[in-house]
């Protein structure tokens, strides 16, 4: 199996643990973790394809 699979199956196993765990004791904190990851996760989803833009010189 490719050890890229095995690594992120594992730690979505072990997001999902410590997703369950914590919306159990504290959903507040759940929902603030949730949208703090989301925002990350945009940040560099955006660097990544701005990073990908083809430079064109413009033509006076």
């Amino acid at each position: 199996m490719n050890p890229i699979i095995k690594f992120t199956t594992l730690f979505g196993l072990l997001a999902v643990e410590l997703a369950v765990t914590l919306s159990s004791n504290n959903p507040l904190l759940t929902h603030i973790l949730a949208v703090a990851f989301f925002l990350v996760s945009v940040f560099f989803v955006h660097r990544s394809f701005y990073g990908m833009r083809i430079e064109t010189k413009e033509s006076n």
